[in-house]
């Protein structure tokens, strides 16, 4: 009987380790996704964002860039359990997020 086993995903890339093409491809996905009113497009910038970064998150996954003062590079998982909200964006799908490290070490508010 054949075992079956399911790739881990990585939870977490460096923004800096990107080269500047990939950042820029990066930062354009999450501002279109930002500011998307369609869910299924929105969800399909996420897989892309998440696939330039090298991670690998199931349909209807999310992924932010770190948005703590001390300029984290972390692109992470936001629903992760240690992730801290900093603050909402009304009208807007992304929010400002801290990685969990940064919500451990120094917790930010608005």
């Amino acid at each position: 009987m054949a075992v079956m086993t399911h790739a881990h995903h990585q939870a977490q890339a460096n923004y800096n380790r990107l080269d500047l093409d990939t950042q820029e491809r990066f930062d354009h996905a999450m501002e279109l996704a930002d500011d998307n009113r369609d869910n299924g497009e929105y969800l399909a910038l996420m897989l892309a964002a998440a696939a330039l970064a090298g991670l690998r998150i199931p349909y209807g996954g999310h992924v932010r860039k770190c948005a703590c003062s001390c300029w984290c590079p972390v692109i992470f998982d936001p629903d992760h359990p240690d992730a801290h909200e900093i603050e909402a964006s009304p009208g807007y799908n992304l929010g400002r997020h801290q990685c969990p490290r940064c919500a451990d070490d120094h917790r930010e508010t608005a």
